[in-house]
């Protein structure tokens, strides 16, 4: 499956190597890749392969599972599509509560130990990830784990994820990606060091 989703990604550039010509991200961090999964919903093979394999995942993963629940925004459309495959109830975690009406953060059905799963599209440094994840527990849910569509495997994010102690599955990563890119002719095969010394190192990778 990673491999395919990762194909499928770089076909529609969903997720976009430049290690030539870096973006830079909002924190300033010059980056060679630029991934907007978004974009995976205007495709509908490439969002057809991706929401089988989040419901493949969460039924592999997470049997148990009660209803899936979307981060806001990017998560929301692919918990939707999924949950609506697995049968499940879905619903989404808002960054931050609203000012009006009832004011809720959480969008959707919970029952203190309703056991969840969290649908994000991308995992870096997994701080949008975590937040969700809490907001669920303090609503008193059981939150079993997070199935994502593609994570970069930085290390700030596995140590946040192993701190807040939330499993993630993703259904594919960087390192499979450039591996990808370079077999189909994205990059060329003496670019992936730089590429993986970007998540290694990602403030000084150019150095």
């Amino acid at each position: 499956m990673k491999k395919k989703i990762a194909k499928a990604l770089l076909s529609i550039r969903a997720v976009f190597l430049r290690p030539d010509d870096p973006f830079t991200w909002a924190s300033g961090i010059k980056s060679p890749v630029y991934c907007d999964n978004r974009l995976t919903l205007g495709y509908p093979d490439v969002r057809k392969k991706i929401e089988e394999g989040i419901a493949e995942t969460v039924k592999n993963y997470y049997p148990e599972a009660q209803a899936l629940m979307g981060t806001s925004t990017a998560g929301i459309a692919h918990a939707a599509i999924a949950a609506w495959l697995l049968g499940l109830p879905m619903g989404y975690v808002r960054g931050a509560a609203k000012d009006h009406g009832r004011n809720n953060r959480i969008e959707g059905r919970i029952e203190p130990g309703m056991k969840v799963v969290v649908i994000e599209d991308l995992i870096s440094t997994a701080g949008s990830c975590v937040d969700t994840v809490e907001a669920l527990r303090e609503a008193g849910a059981d939150v079993l784990g997070v199935v994502s569509i593609f994570t970069y495997g930085m290390q700030k994010g596995i140590d946040r994820l192993a701190k807040a102690n939330v499993e993630n599955h993703s259904l594919t990563n960087f390192d499979t990606l450039i591996e990808v890119a370079a077999e189909e002719g994205y990059v060329k095969e003496d670019q992936l060091p730089m590429l993986r010394k970007f998540i290694s190192s990602p403030a000084d990778w150019l150095s």
